[in-house]
């Protein structure tokens, strides 16, 4: 086949059009060949023009050195992104053309170039699969441990980091099966041996493709484990310290992956770790290794070993938390901004969460970050690049220094992991660090200190407790601190000790301690500088999370505090601030409803209700705020839940039509479904705290109608849409339920569907799961209400909550709401439910058993014992584990749960023949409790 021959008139244009992309000089020209590159994806030969301008272009052309560079640079974004979005409609020769052009480019001098190549060669594999291009992964190996004896150190260095790259972006389809051979089981002995290469580069990248799929635990890798560990070793004392930081990630995962072969090398890995921490020239080397007591802390067994090493660890921690240069530099002296508008670059973006999966049972848990951060992610971070986790990261954090992960923060939450595990030890040897450093004259080191006792508190409670009389008072003091920074970390720090402080038995004692924490870090919410001012919020939403009811003396002050920080505080700030206001709300519930509270708070909330636009991200948090305001203050919420509730269902009208245009119109952004999840909770608030027939009369004049709204969020695509807006079609059938009644032939077809496990995409299980969980609690309230007609759904509802019961893979949550729906449809449906008696009683007892005796699990028993008096037959492989389980039930809050079950027990004392027989089966403790409480 002739070799593909450029036309030269095509290809000078296409170079002019390249360079003038990249180029800043001149925007028109730069918008013009931006519009005629575009045009030119058309072509069919168009990857091929980029591929020979990427790796061929010519001398002939006459460009200078730096309108080469940024053609070729732009040749090679353009392919990659030809790739990415059309590569099977790239004609199979011209992809074949791609391939053999690439490698050369990565003996390029220009690294950049090199790296471009990279990036092309790791899309195409992406795209076309490892079975589209085999022999790029032995051409890649032998050009970078130059098996041939001739490869420049820039051609290893290019191969390799294009071999990263592949590595990065493939590493699941590298561990798959293709015609009884996987890829790793070549690639990982290659990539130990390029560890030993004379280019410091290709080591530390060799090793950097080695951690990619450490965590996989791929049978290749647990194979050469031992000669991993061997060539670690060596590697640790390289004179790379890019090499040593890729050492120090590579025992971070064995840590999780092999956690025995870990054990034996402690003392190394103690004194090494130490000493990598401890290098002031490479922060993220220092990182890195710091990340090692965070690994090593979530292993109990493991973390026992490092007690003999605390003196040396410990020390290291705290220099680590103090502050660099370059930190001081930029932190010392901040001025006072409170007066400042935020620029909107640094308004970081709010995300909804739909308030909590409902639950008909009384099992609640939580879960609190390190240091009180609690990191959520819109992304899976296994779909992004390592690059573009650290670009999604910088976006989120605005590109603020504080908001990123750093030594000093890793080193804080170690002391705070090791302080838990540890406790006295790790204080022992914190206090002299201490005494020394707690009334430093320099500021970075005070701080540090604070940071240090606030990192402890959890782990050294009581160690730290008989020296908190004495401790308190000063950390007060230091809210007065000349450095804003310093006033920011004592706010958190007494938020770590209010638990300490709020429940003290004297009330003297409370005095003294309690109440000037909280006024000093009431104060500081209102302090001249903003990030003092978050720092505070976020100290006392700390403390209203461990206070709680605590709070109720104290409401007055603290609101008319709140209300002077809505009337002063800028964008960033306000955020936070609805915080503080829901947390109360959640903890001191109804003490808001007084009329003098209320007066206070609710002016200021619809003030800035008011202000806000329906289009703001600021509305999250808001509709957040007062969807707790509303259940604190029930009744008392009536007066301003008219244009509440209207605005909501205008939110949420606007919302959806806004997604079906986007839909139909590509060129329309489609918009943030978090409207509809913040809306469609406050509602639901609304709902539940207002009297029935106020409620009844927001339904009725909604405009739209409510529940045809409702109909399409219960099917929209987005799971937290769908998770809202269940909670939100249960809580009607709770409190509005002559509204919803006529609505039902519309929304039960919809709820039936929802409870299909096989439509649930495996990618969104965790979420998917918080849906189905909604669903089946809604429908075991719809099944209260609408009692017998539910006949006609029975056989489909049955279907889908046994379909539920029965998968192992389900959460224990789900299976409770579903076995509570299931009773509760048998409460009024018994009949259709008694012919599926013998499939689905065991798995409802097993499931039911373990669960609180609340009315939820009284009213599904009553619906099995309905069920049962229609099959008696039917518990026949199950009978003794419902004895059981009618032993057990201790709190009967209705007459006829009791009435019910003693009727099913009588009713088989004369079925069975030999009933003493079958009765002493049970403990005597259950023979005696059945004897007393049903006579049998």
């Amino acid at each position: 086949m002739e070799p593909w021959v450029p036309d030269q008139g095509q290809l000078r244009q296409l170079v002019g059009f390249l360079r003038d992309s990249l180029s800043g000089h001149d925007q028109n020209a730069q918008k013009y060949a931006t519009m005629m590159l575009s045009q030119a994806k058309s072509s069919p030969n168009i990857t091929n023009y980029l591929t020979y301008i990427l790796c061929s272009l010519p001398s002939s052309l006459n460009l200078s050195p730096e309108n080469n560079h940024l053609a070729r640079s732009s040749a090679a974004i353009s392919l990659k992104n030809i790739i990415k979005t059309k590569y099977r409609t790239i004609p199979a020769v011209n992809q074949a053309y791609i391939r053999t052009s690439l490698l050369t480019c990565l003996e390029d001098p220009n690294s950049q170039i090199r790296s471009f190549t990279g990036n092309v060669i790791t899309e195409m594999v992406k795209q076309g699969g490892v079975l589209g291009w085999p022999e790029i992964f032995p051409s890649l190996l032998s050009l970078a441990g130059n098996d041939a004896g001739n490869s420049s150190p820039q051609a290893q260095e290019g191969a390799m980091s294009a071999l990263a790259k592949v590595c990065e972006d493939s590493k699941k389809s590298l561990d798959r099966d293709y015609q009884g051979q996987r890829p790793l089981d070549i690639i990982l002995p290659r990539l130990l041996q390029l560890t030993a290469s004379p280019i410091a580069k290709v080591r530390a990248l060799a090793l950097e493709s080695i951690n990619v799929f450490i965590p996989q635990k791929p049978r290749a890798l647990l194979i050469l484990v031992d000669p991993l560990l061997s060539r670690l070793f060596q590697l640790a004392l390289d004179s790379s310290d890019d090499v040593r930081r890729y050492v120090c990630r590579a025992f971070v995962q064995l840590v999780d992956v092999k956690p025995e072969k870990i054990v034996p090398h402690m003392e190394g890995l103690v004194n090494y770790m130490v000493s990598q921490q401890r290098n002031t020239d490479d922060p993220e080397l220092a990182l890195d290794a710091a990340e090692f007591w965070l690994a090593i802390g979530e292993h109990k067994n493991l973390c026992a070993n490092l007690g003999p090493y605390l003196p040396s660890i410990i020390p290291c921690l705290l220099e680590s938390m103090v502050y660099g240069d370059d930190d001081i530099a930029r932190l010392e002296g901040d001025a006072d901004d409170a007066d400042e508008e935020d620029k909107a670059e640094n308004i970081r973006p709010k995300f909804a969460k739909p308030k909590g999966a409902r639950v008909a049972l009384n099992d609640q848990s939580a879960m609190n970050g390190v240091n009180g951060d609690s990191k959520t992610s819109m992304i899976e971070e296994d779909t992004l690049s390592e690059g573009e986790i650290e670009e999604y990261a910088e976006e989120l954090n605005g590109g603020d220094p504080e908001a990123e992960w750093n030594l000093r923060k890793c080193s804080a939450a170690a002391l705070d992991v090791l302080a838990t595990f540890f406790h006295q030890p790790v204080f022992d040897v914190t206090l002299p660090y201490l005494k020394n450093n707690l009334n430093h004259p320099d500021w970075p080191n005070r701080e540090a200190a604070v940071l240090a006792i606030g990192a402890v508190a959890d782990g050294c409670m009581d160690v730290v407790s008989p020296h908190l009389p004495e401790l308190i008072p000063y950390l007060i003091s230091l809210l007065q601190d000349p450095e804003p920074v310093v006033r920011q970390i004592t706010c958190w720090a007494l938020g770590r000790y209010s638990q300490w402080a709020a429940y003290l038995p004297d009330t003297r004692a409370k005095a003294s301690y309690f109440e000037p924490m909280m006024d000093g870090i009431l104060k500081k919410m209102l302090d001249r500088n903003k990030a003092v001012q978050e720092a505070a919020a976020s100290a006392f939403s700390n403390l209203e999370e461990t206070a709680k009811k605590e709070l109720t003396p104290y409401c007055k002050p603290i609101i008319q505090q709140f209300v002077r920080c809505f009337e002063s505080y800028k964008d960033t700030n306000m955020f936070i601030l609805y915080d503080c206001v829901q947390t109360l709300a959640e903890h001191v519930g109804p003490a808001l409803a007084e009329p003098e509270l209320n007066n206070l708070l609710m002016p200021a909330l619809v003030q800035r209700w008011e202000k806000v636009s329906d289009q703001s991200q600021e509305l999250f948090p808001l509709l957040e705020c007062l969807s707790y305001v509303a259940t604190a203050m029930g009744e008392s919420f009536a007066q301003i839940a008219g244009p509440i509730f209207s605005r909501c269902i205008r939110i949420i009208h606007q919302n959806l039509e806004q997604y079906l245009l986007a839909t139909e119109n590509e060129a329309l952004d489609k918009p943030e479904k978090d409207f509809l999840v913040v809306s469609l909770d406050l509602l639901s608030s609304i709902i539940q705290a207002l009297p029935s027939a106020i409620s009844n009369d927001l339904v009725a004049k909604s405009q739209p109608r409510m529940f045809d709204l409702l109909r399409f969020c219960m099917e929209d695509p987005n799971n937290d849409v769908r998770q809202s807006s269940y909670a939100l079609l249960g809580d009607c059938a709770v409190h509005i339920f002559p509204q919803l009644q006529p609505e039902l032939p519309v929304l039960m077809p919809v709820l039936v569907q929802q409870l299909d496990l096989d439509a649930m995409p495996d990618e969104e299980a965790e979420s998917a799961f918080s849906v189905i969980n909604n669903a089946c609690w809604s429908c075991g309230e719809i099944s209260l209400q609408q009692k017998q007609g539910m006949s006609s759904y029975v056989e489909k509802l049955y279907e889908r909550l046994f379909s539920i019961i029965s998968n192992p893979g389900v959460p224990s949550s789900v299976n409770e709401n579903a076995a509570i729906a299931l009773g509760r449809l048998g409460l009024h449906c018994s009949e259709g439910l008694a012919f599926h008696l013998a499939e689905f009683a065991r798995l409802f007892l097993q499931i039911i058993q373990p669960v609180d005796d609340t009315d939820e699990k009284g009213q599904a028993f009553l619906g099995l014992n309905r069920t049962i008096v229609n099959n008696p037959q039917g518990m026949e492989n199950c009978l003794l584990d419902y004895f059981k389980a009618t032993a057990a039930f201790k709190n009967f809050r209705r007459n006829d749960l009791k009435d019910s079950f003693q009727q099913v027990l009588v009713g088989y004392k004369t079925m069975i023949p030999n009933f003493a027989g079958f009765i002493s089966q049970l403990s005597e403790k259950e023979q005696q409790k059945l004897h007393v409480t049903y006579n049998v």
